[in-house]
């Protein structure tokens, strides 16, 4: 669980801002910006660059030229969108951006609205694409260079590109698509109306780091060992003599931040574990056992679990469950904080898509994040040195700096922790029910050798009890749900293809050990309809 000061309007002072990812406290060498027409794919973009080891930034569609300039970046991509370009608010950026001598890559709407700002043809597709499609690719060379001829794509537009801009040559095409790509080499212009970034475009990365690498020119100089080291002088610089303090969770982000910020300062850091008792089974001894003790850091352990249940007595909306943990680890956390007298500065584990989510879009809120408001008058100065990071890219600086392969590699926890897996009131007696069972389906799946391949599976408790047969006798128990999915980022997901010898041994477990329960049942909704929580 992160902690968030109030006033989001004012200025904070952080170790990692845009242009210091190079280590030089500068634009870093190697920069593709990304412009955001408001795609659900755009952070894909950003982490399929960052793969072929280019640091990448996103930023709104309507970035001022004068911005883009500063950044000093080697290439451009327009991102795609839900827009027309006909539609009387459609997104457009500074033509004068086509003019900087920049590589650019436009997909899906980024391509169409680059064919219209330049003089193409983009009307409305008699036949629109959405979904799987055939790809017949006339020009090999630079995006597809060394792939098929014939491809399979992602699709997924209304409108289409009828003719390309003077100067570009049709590179793809599709049955109903007559410019699924085009180029014009000259300007270094390349745009492709299919999503190279979702896996559902399996050679996708190829044609990214086709761009970056061929038409920028890159050599993929954004490496974590590196970004280790930039980080550890940054924070030395910012923090100086002064204390920081960091509220740790036992999840891979806080641990992350936690060992970083150890390794820059030592001493200095002060963390501060707040149990409230809706952890899963055995996660505080982990956090006391394997990781303070492993990294000698000083930790400050507060066993609040009484607290949080009274105060989660009775209560049954998940939004207000939410609300009450984190206010309640507020309280707690400011109580503890407080009595660290020379504590200057909060560490926390902010990452890239908090950041892309806080400031650019209007998306629904599906259900409150989990970042916690600290008091004003707490008035703490904030250390975030992930905040321009993938969970993928957090792992990785975990290995680097040597924290246990359990701990960098567990499925992600929600912060509110299992009180939103149960629906419905929150108390003890649930709470070592649901522990039980969710521990029992960890460990066989750990045992299948499938924990890694499963981006969440955990135990849900609905307090609808139902009928059962045990021994002759009549029960009348619990069931538990069974959620297992498949994700690559938690955007979207699939139900996990679990064997059936698995699922067997996890039913057969959970109701032999795990008294209160007689039902095991399996959650096969994807992400969307669903959400991977319950709650």
């Amino acid at each position: 669980m992160s902690l968030t000061p109030q006033h989001q309007d004012q200025p904070v002072l952080t170790n990692y801002k845009p242009g210091d990812a190079a280590g030089e406290g500068v634009t870093p060498p190697e920069l593709v910006l990304v412009l955001d027409f408001g795609a659900q794919y755009t952070q894909l973009i950003a982490r399929r660059i960052r793969e072929c080891h280019v640091y990448c930034e996103i930023l709104p569609f309507d970035t001022s030229l004068d911005v883009i300039k500063t950044r000093g970046a080697v290439g451009l991509i327009l991102s795609g969108g839900p827009s027309s370009v006909y539609d009387d608010d459609a997104p457009q950026i500074d033509k004068a951006i086509y003019d900087l001598g920049l590589p650019i890559l436009g997909i899906c709407y980024g391509m169409q609205a680059m064919a219209h700002d330049l003089g193409g043809k983009v009307s409305a597709a008699t036949l629109k694409e959405f979904g799987k499609t055939q790809l017949s690719v006339q020009d090999p060379t630079v995006l597809f260079e060394g792939l098929n001829t014939d491809l399979v794509c992602w699709m997924s537009h209304g409108d289409t590109v009828e003719e390309a801009p003077p100067g570009f040559t049709v590179s793809a095409s599709t049955e109903s698509c007559p410019v699924a790509a085009m180029i014009d080499t000259n300007r270094r212009f390349y745009a492709v109306q299919f999503h190279p970034e979702v896996v559902h475009t399996p050679w996708g990365t190829e044609v990214i780091r086709g761009f970056v690498e061929k038409v920028c020119g890159t050599r993929g100089l954004w490496k974590m060992e590196s970004f280790i080291d930039q980080q550890v002088r940054l924070i030395r610089e910012q923090v100086g003599e002064h204390q920081v303090v960091c509220g740790l969770s036992g999840g891979i982000d806080s641990c992350t931040v936690a060992a970083l910020v150890h390794k820059a300062i030592g001493d200095q850091l002060v963390c501060i574990f707040v149990n409230h008792g809706l952890l899963r089974k055995g996660e505080a001894e982990d956090v006391q056992r394997k990781f303070a003790a492993a990294f000698n850091i000083n930790l400050i352990t507060v066993d609040a679990e009484e607290r949080f249940l009274r105060r989660l007595a009775g209560v049954i909306d998940p939004e207000q469950k939410r609300s009450i943990i984190g206010e309640e680890f507020v309280r707690v956390f400011e109580e503890e904080s407080c009595k660290l007298k020379n504590a200057t500065f909060l560490a926390q584990g902010t990452l890239y898509p908090d950041v892309i989510e806080s400031g650019m879009g209007k998306a629904a809120k599906i259900k409150t994040h989990h970042n916690v408001a600290l008091p004003e008058d707490m008035n703490f100065k904030l250390v975030e040195p992930l905040r321009f990071l993938f969970k993928d890219e957090v792992r990785a600086v975990a290995e680097e700096l040597g924290l246990p392969t359990d701990m960098v590699w567990r499925q992600p926890f929600p912060g509110p922790g299992l009180a939103i897996r149960i629906t419905g009131e929150v108390n003890k007696e649930r709470l070592d029910l649901l522990r039980s069972a969710d521990w029992i389906i960890i460990d066989e799946i750990k045992r299948a050798g499938l924990y890694r391949k499963v981006w969440q599976s955990f135990a849900v408790l609905i307090p609808t009890k139902s009928v059962g047969v045990m021994g002759d006798q009549r029960t009348y128990a619990y069931p538990i749900v069974l959620r297992a999915v498949t994700s690559e980022d938690a955007m979207t997901a699939d139900w996990a293809r679990l064997p059936y010898e698995v699922l067997d041994r996890i039913s057969n477990r959970i109701v032999n050990e795990v008294p209160g329960v007689n039902r095991v049942v399996l959650d096969i909704t994807s992400k969307p309809p669903a959400t991977i929580e319950w709650e």
